[in-house]
């Protein structure tokens, strides 16, 4: 049984198709997989080191401008994409795949149009609660479409009806106990735990929106504060430095530059505060707690504002969009939720209600009935 994955791009695409095709390959002895990607994005140091076998292609997103620079980037896109169906292809006839799957990014378009010529079997999985112009193509020609929320189906004109497989979330996530948590992180039984990050890299803004808050919290007490400022953040860590932070801890306020321990965090957390990517929402989802998220405005199709909404519209989780965000508002929305414990658990209900935690199992399944 050969199967074949195409994504990358970014670790959203990547991370769920690396987690599926683990599950596949250690519950399947005869499972041979190969991954596709581009040799310059993060893919082709994340399938290999997870032990796959991975090839490259070369190709490029078009650039949505008149510019003399973005049409000069979308001429040579559209020379990578027909040189990419002759690479697909070559990698096709060699490999000789049972099936082939997509999990978004560019990389995605040539190779399973390549497949569906050829008449392979195919699928999709959509992360975003808006699909991306790749999987929105693709939805029409592919054998099976999988989402990650039913939202993102009324944006698609699929071949055969779609699939709400959820999208995987780490095992250790699912595992995490909340008591536990709280007690290696220290965190009193008599305080709320407000967690907020930006994403590995962090968000400028909510560093912003977040300083006076988490300076007023230390001086406080009122909750117990985690805060990462993310690897592009290192300018407020010598802020809160010069405030009197002393290893990064004052009072009951912590700030880190990136949290390496987010299944412990996460679990401890009364109130997750951060971006609406498709895989954190997953995992707030998964862990049933409240958040307010403040989706990033720089996404293509500003998707993570669908996904969020996705939360806002089930009463699963509250949005600030970014043009909105003051420290003000924030400060105005954390004190709202931790003042209302009946209206907190409602939302955790809400979230932990949209979760689907097997979502690893249901994406291998339906993959596994195209293996002729």
């Amino acid at each position: 049984m050969k199967i074949l994955f195409a994504t990358g791009g970014t670790a959203g695409h990547i991370n769920p198709a690396l987690a599926v095709a683990s599950y596949i390959r250690e519950n399947n002895n005869d499972a041979q997989i190969l991954f596709i990607g581009t040799a310059d994005h993060m893919e082709s140091r994340l399938v290999p080191e997870a032990g796959f076998d991975f090839k490259t292609i070369e190709i490029s997103g078009f650039r949505r401008s008149f510019s003399p620079k973005a049409i000069s980037h979308n001429i040579k896109t559209v020379m990578r994409l027909m040189k990419a169906s002759g690479e697909s292809k070559k990698i096709i006839n060699e490999f000789k795949p049972d099936v082939v799957v997509g999990f978004g990014g560019y990389v995605s378009g040539p190779v399973l149009q390549t497949a569906v010529k050829m008449g392979i079997p195919t699928c999709i999985h959509e992360q975003n609660a808006f699909p991306g112009i790749t999987n929105k193509t693709l939805a029409k020609e592919v054998d099976r479409v999988m989402l990650t929320v039913e939202d993102a189906k009324k944006h698609l004109e699929p071949k055969n009806p779609v699939e709400v497989t959820g999208l995987p979330v780490r095992g250790e996530l699912l595992k995490a106990d909340r008591d536990l948590a709280r007690a290696q992180l220290n965190i009193p039984d008599d305080k709320y735990l407000v967690l907020s990050f930006g994403g590995s890299l962090g968000a400028k803004p909510l560093n912003e929106a977040m300083y006076d808050i988490l300076l007023d919290s230390a001086e406080s007490g009122k909750y117990c504060h985690i805060h990462s400022v993310g690897t592009n953040g290192s300018e407020f860590l010598d802020k809160f430095k010069a405030d009197g932070f002393a290893d990064g801890r004052k009072g009951t306020v912590e700030v880190r530059q990136y949290i390496d321990n987010m299944d412990v965090c996460m679990a401890a957390a009364d109130l997750v505060i951060g971006r609406a990517g498709a895989s954190s929402l997953s995992e707030i989802e998964a862990m049933g707690k409240a958040s307010i998220l403040i989706p990033s405005p720089y996404v293509a199709e500003n998707h993570q504002f669908h996904n969020a909404m996705a939360l806002v519209n089930r009463n699963a989780g509250f949005v600030i969009e970014e043009k909105d965000l003051t420290s003000q508002v924030l400060r105005n929305k954390i004190d709202e939720l931790l003042a209302d414990n009946i209206k907190l658990k409602e939302i955790e209900n809400n979230a932990k209600a949209m979760a689907i935690t097997d979502s690893r199992e249901r994406i291998a399944g339906i993959i596994l009935s195209l293996v002729k």
